[in-house]
């Protein structure tokens, strides 16, 4: 089964040329009698993840290069083995050279090829937040790989507040932390509008059955062609759309091509409700090195609630990297030329000696 990469990654650039198979070791971990902060407990609860490169310990047994990468909502692990990716930061020499670090890419619950409402519950699935998402990376670690020790976090949109969740839950289990595109309190405003059009569209579809639909509603069209318009700026959209007629093919193929299914979507995109982690930033000590961008319509500079808030954080470090023609609206978090020098000189300077 292939996995599916989110819908932003659409409007990057798509390379003429193959993409590099990179070699990666998969597996799953097997989290059993995995309790939900709802109340529900699922026996097995399977968190699957791709790895590159091997754990190294210290004297005392403490692994000290492992790298864990967090993706989006609606993505996978799978999504950071592109070449926009990790062509630009796991290569020799890169800034997470694959020959030093051991890099971790997991599909957290409710996506990729984890546990998730498709494989057969469906609406019965346990409604999971970010705190349920974060313990189970926590136990992939530790119960599926062993590791138990983070040299860094990096996570994109979703993955950018999962890593606030770890560390304000999990502080002394890493070193340092890079957020890219989001922001670090509850999700309201115009980003909670469009997840709500996107839940309601799909369950308030007579189609949807209460979750016991056959055929993947057509409400899951509508909620690929709204997460793949957020996804997106003015200008990567007048470039890939730039006739009336090729607009109309570019939206066929993103209701068209590979739309996940609708209970997957509602699921994954409501997992948000319980992220605020606004109140406990004045106790992070961990150094972040957090990058949105100006042309992010999930997350937009001008309400300029990121670098107020960091301001709680004396380790942060806060940069809104410029609209550029080379960025891609809130999608330019996968876009890793845009920023690894950043990232490189992040690592640096909080390396441990």
């Amino acid at each position: 089964m292939m996995t599916r990469i989110v819908p932003i990654a659409a409007l990057l650039a798509a390379s003429a040329t193959a993409q590099k198979t990179w070699p990666v070791t998969e597996g799953d971990a097997h989290l059993r009698d995995f309790h939900f902060q709802t109340g529900a407990v699922m026996p097995d609860l399977r968190i699957h993840y791709r790895t590159l490169g091997a754990p190294r310990r210290d004297a005392s047994g403490v692994v000290r290069n492992a790298v864990l990468i967090l993706h989006g909502t609606t993505g996978s692990g799978m999504q950071f083995l592109r070449d926009i990716f990790a062509g630009e930061l796991f290569e020799a020499g890169q800034p997470l050279d694959a020959a030093r670090y051991y890099i971790i890419l997991p599909d957290g619950i409710g996506h990729g090829h984890s546990s998730k409402p498709s494989d057969g519950l469906r609406a019965k699935f346990p409604r999971y937040g970010y705190n349920d998402m974060v313990e189970a990376q926590y136990r992939m670690l530790n119960e599926g790989l062993g590791v138990n020790h983070l040299r860094l976090i990096l996570g994109t949109s979703m993955g950018c507040m999962h890593a606030y969740v770890w560390m304000e839950r999990r502080p002394d289990f890493l070193d340092a932390a890079v957020p890219l595109a989001c922001q670090p309190m509850q999700i309201t405003g115009r980003n909670l509008l469009w997840r709500l059009t996107v839940i309601h569209a799909i369950r308030d579809d007579p189609a949807w059955k209460g979750g016991d639909y056959t055929g993947n509603p057509a409400s899951a069209r509508t909620a690929e062609a709204v997460m793949a318009f957020v996804g997106g700026n003015p200008i990567t959209w007048q470039k890939r759309s730039p006739t009336r007629e090729k607009g109309i093919e570019n939206f066929e193929k993103i209701t068209h091509t590979d739309v996940p299914d609708a209970n997957d979507t509602a699921y994954a995109v409501d997992a948000s409700w319980d992220y605020d982690p606004a109140p406990g930033l004045a106790k992070i000590r961990t150094p972040i090195l957090h990058i949105n961008f100006s042309d992010d319509t999930i997350n937009p500079p001008e309400l300029n609630i990121t670098p107020d808030l960091l301001k709680q954080v004396p380790s942060a470090k806060f940069i809104l990297y410029p609209y550029t023609p080379e960025t891609v609206g809130h999608g330019s978090h996968t876009k890793a030329v845009l920023w690894k020098d950043k990232l490189a000189e992040f690592l640096r300077a909080t390396e441990k000696q």
